[in-house]
């Protein structure tokens, strides 16, 4: 050391550990000819660095703008340190003993580097289905605690060879301190079983498999957040029985191709889509069809679109690298189950579903879907975040305290919220049975123990019987704060643009539980974090048979009519009408006059349902918002004005639809296309709520709105009220980072109750 010599600790908090973040210090240091140690903590990385002050602001310089491909470095803490006149630069050993706080990386696809490797016959990892390094592999599903080090994740049964130990040993190699490093010959392993549980013996399990594919047959695929079920994608009888099997009728099945290639052979593909198919998150795609096209017709049938992603594991190049176009690659569940992780679970619960499992020994801890993100109007916008993204954090504008926010029933997700960081979980499900809740609450564990996140309060939706709630109820150790269901979807995109209240919340959905125990959905709200007024919504219009009315929209399109004409409704020339028949109908009606089983709803998203039975597009649907889907996807654009619509004056107006319900009916019976009447339905609801926000910033001078809810999942809808409140000089916020679906509700539970904390009593 020279008497220019100095000392610097240094802590860098953020997604540093398991990604190569050790060897790029290490690397960097010994570049720049200094010395001292690098190591995990359970709060990120610190580094002991010492040398001439500058090469130290050189090191530092690099440290900032240099980073591995997987880190995202939040914050870097500098410090002058004592000398302990190091002789070199060395990794050293994890150290614990503060609370955790590091950020964990999200399961990421195979490197390009990995890859490569894997389809040369010279190297000694060629077609090992389990290759990774420290830019790739497994991270979230397969760590139990941290600091993220191998005996903490589920390759502690893996003890490496000695050619895998020398890797992770030396710094200079791409798979040093990789913790899932292993090989053929000292690594996790696959096998190929029947439906029974019997091993099938062969010494190419992989290659059985495909042939197996190829015969036509249902294979379980063990992969890297749970199973899969596959069926080669060209073949529509086995498609159907998959169909049949797995007990979904109609809704889409994901496909997975080997190659942009291939794709192209079936979907057309815009260049920021081709970006998300070939990025690390590997996220299902949504692209739209081409005509004709070679995948079954089974695979989306009444559908625009495929659900399209790109293989993620080795293994799912091993399996593809055999002349398939596409395989169907949907969860490995019974419909509303989660998927299944564990091998023994798969044969239980698949057993009847699958004819053969293609399982492998490398336990998956926790499970997570595959995410699924949509391209439009510029923005990438999540259906599903889950595998690839979680458990990145939201990063928020201020500190938070630690809540736990538990989500709603559907498409559950819950968020934990620790500083600037609110860490939203995968994809749970609906919380509608046993197997779901106990995922719901193991996630919540899991989270807690790896986050080092104990919540001091619990926020969570009003609905008295979801199961988020009821879960929320029980809890002892913290404060409950409910949360009404369209505050927190108005406060979520809120969370994600970092922006604070008083703003205009257009919130549309299905199904919400009212501050006046109806059942809200066509919601404007004026909202900040903490608190909403109700400026206007939907009038009401009862649900007869509740739940009911969600599965078959005709009952929704028999209260709209009855509701609009009385007892002139048995007089219209509606073939809707017909078909549903006198006795029904007099049920229904009798419900409603009686006010049995039939609660009143302001939703947008039973309007949906409704007008599509009464177009004649859907009267039952299959799975959650078919209907509203296929009205939007039959709908065609034109220029013949729009239908009526008015609403009362007062502090909350109420918005009557019985002008548009007798027009449309108008149509129907002139014959009028339901393509068109589509069309003309989004065209005036897009110009009621601009024409609504233009008379409520008259009123307030709110000029911002704010759109969440699952109804702006609907792309026409989205696009048409970004386009027209633009045009009228509001500046609009829309979802990109969560789903604008409920899988976003529990950021803005968790964000709204700590506004409610801060602002006390």
């Amino acid at each position: 050391m020279d008497d220019e010599s100095a000392a610097r600790k240094i802590r860098i908090h953020g997604i540093v550990q398991g990604v190569g973040f050790r060897p790029f210090v290490y690397q960097t240091a010994v570049r720049h000819r200094l010395n001292g140690t690098v190591a995990n903590t359970s709060t990120g990385v610190t580094i002991h660095i010492e040398g001439p002050s500058a090469r130290i602001d050189n090191f530092l310089s690099e440290l900032a703008h240099k980073q591995p491909p997987l880190a995202h470095v939040i914050e870097v803490h500098v410090e002058p340190a004592d000398l302990n006149g190091h002789s070199d630069f060395t990794i050293v050993h994890s150290r614990t003993g503060e609370g955790p706080a590091t950020l964990i990386s999200p399961d990421v696809s195979i490197c390009d580097d990995c890859r490569r490797e894997l389809f040369d016959p010279g190297d000694r990892r060629f077609q090992y289905p389990f290759i990774n390094c420290t830019n790739c592999g497994p991270r979230y599903t397969i760590i139990d605690d941290i600091p993220y080090d191998r005996p903490k994740t589920s390759m502690r049964q893996f003890a490496m060879c000695a050619a895998c130990q020398n890797e992770y040993d030396d710094p200079q190699s791409r798979r040093f301190h990789a913790q899932p490093n292993a090989c053929a010959d000292c690594g996790p392993h696959v096998s190929l079983r029947t439906h029974t549980g019997e091993t099938v013996s062969t010494d190419d399990p992989i290659g059985e498999a495909v042939n197996i594919l190829k015969q036509g047959r249902i294979i379980a695929v063990k992969g890297l957040g749970g199973f899969h079920l596959a069926v080669d994608a060209t073949n529509d009888n086995a498609v159907r029985r998959l169909r049949r099997r797995k007990h979904r009728e109609e809704k889409p099945f994901a496909v997975m191709s080997p190659g942009i290639q291939e794709v192209n052979t079936y979907a057309a593909i815009e260049p920021e889509e081709k970006n998300l198919l070939l990025s690390s998150r590997r996220p299902i795609v949504l692209l739209n069809k081409k005509k004709p096209n070679p995948l079954a017709e089974s695979v989306a049938p009444g559908n625009r679109y495929f659900g399209v992603m790109l293989p993620y594991t080795p293994l799912h190049y091993l399996l593809l690298a055999h002349g398939f176009s596409a395989l169907v690659m949907t969860s490995g569940n019974m419909t509303d189950e989660p998927i299944a992780i564990d091998n023994d679970d798969a044969l239980k619960r698949l057993g009847n579903i699958a004819d053969f499992f293609l399982f492998h020994n490398r336990d998956i801890y926790l499970r997570s879907d595959d995410s699924i993100v949509r391209r439009t109007d510029g923005s990438n916008r999540f259906l599903r975040r889950s595998r690839g993204y979680v458990p990145m954090p939201v990063f928020l504008k201020i500190p938070m305290p630690p809540v736990l926010g538990c989500g709603a029933e559907l498409k559950n997700t819950v968020c934990l919220t620790k500083g600037k960081n609110a860490f939203l979980s995968q994809h749970i499900g609906d919380l509608e049975n046993l197997p779901t809740f106990e995922f719901f609450t193991l996630t919540i564990d899991h989270l807690k123990r790896i986050l080092g996140i104990e919540p001091e309060w619990i926020a969570y939706d009003m609905h008295p019987d979801y199961l988020s709630t009821r879960y929320a109820e029980d809890q002892k150790r913290a404060e409950k704060i409910p949360i009404q269901h369209h505050h927190a979807h108005i406060v979520s995109c809120m969370a994600e643009h970092q922006i604070d209240g008083p703003v205009l919340g257009l919130s549309f959905d299905g199904t919400g539980f009212g501050m006046d125990g109806a059942i809200w959905g066509g919601e404007v709200l004026i909202a900040d974090h903490a608190e909403f007024t109700r400026v206007a919504h939907l009038d009401y219009f009862p649900m007869p048979g509740s739940t009911s009315a969600i599965t078959e929209p005709w009952r929704m399109a028999v209260s709209y009519l009855y509701g609009t004409f009385g007892e002139r409704m048995w007089a219209l020339d509606l073939p809707l009408l017909a078909e549903i028949g006198e006795t029904n109908l007099r049920i229904i009606t009798q419900m409603i006059d009686r006010g049995i089983n039939a609660p009143q709803t302001s939703s947008l998203g039973r309007l949906f349902d409704g007008i599509a039975a009464m177009v004649g597009i859907r009267s039952r649907v299959h799975f959650e918002g078919q209907a509203a889907m296929e009205l939007e996807m039959q709908s065609a654009e034109g220029d013949d004005g729009i239908y009526g619509f008015r609403w009362s004056p007062g502090p909350v107006r109420r918005i009557d639809i019985r002008p548009l319900i007798r027009e449309i009916t108008g149509d129907i019976t002139s014959g009028i296309s339901r393509n068109l009447i589509g069309g003309k339905f989004h065209r005036t609801l897009i110009a009621l709520f601009t024409q609504l926000a233009e008379d409520l910033r008259r009123e307030t001078g709110l000029d911002r709105v704010v759109l969440s809810g699952g109804v702006f999942q609907n792309l026409w809808l989205l696009s048409g009220f970004i386009r027209a409140l633009e045009r009228n000089r509001f500046t609009v916020y829309t979802h990109r980072v969560v789903p604008t679906n409920d899988g976003g509700i529990s950021l803005g539970q968790a964000v709204a109750a700590a506004a409610i904390v801060r602002k006390g009593p």
